[in-house]
């Protein structure tokens, strides 16, 4: 039989896997991971003011939506928009820390850039979006608690 275009060609069998597809619980957590990882990045890049830190939270959500649409429907579009309010309100308090205590905006934006990269990639690990909705705000609220003020350095031996 010669075959002319693809509508003439024999069907071929479907392949035979032996993995087992993964449901609506990954895709929501890849959403809700690839939302947290947003939500750090628009922090890092948008937190020197204090209405940047809003419009950090603000583009994270928005963002986050934009990434749950892009992998599936509803459900991903709401889990982004939350991972991503999340992601950025957590990672706003832990820049604006940092900036208090003299970090510079070039340095913080480059190491929180890629802390979100490897947020991002984690979220495809089965299970571990979730986990990075759920620990990133922990772990901000425990470093809220426990900031100090800025370094003192050398100031700490001066004399008045």
């Amino acid at each position: 039989m010669r075959v002319v275009s693809p509508e003439n060609a024999p069907a071929k069998p479907a392949p035979v896997s032996t993995l087992t597809p993964m449901g609506d619980w990954y895709t929501i957590g890849l959403a809700l991971g690839i939302g947290t990882a947003l939500g750090a990045l628009f922090a890092g890049l948008l937190s020197s003011t204090p209405l940047g830190r809003i419009a950090a939270i603000v583009l994270a959500g928005i963002a986050g939506a934009v990434a749950g649409f892009l992998i599936e429907d509803w459900a991903e579009v709401i889990a982004g928009a939350v991972g991503g309010v999340l992601g950025a309100a957590a990672a706003v308090v832990i820049v604006s820390g940092a900036f208090r205590r003299g970090g510079t905006r070039g340095g913080l934006a480059l190491i929180v850039a890629a802390v979100a990269a490897g947020l991002a990639g984690l979220a495809f690990v089965p299970g571990a979006g979730y986990l990075e909705a759920a620990a990133l705000p922990v772990l901000a609220a425990r470093l809220r608690r426990s900031q100090g003020d800025r370094y003192a350095g050398l100031r700490s031996l001066a004399r008045d």
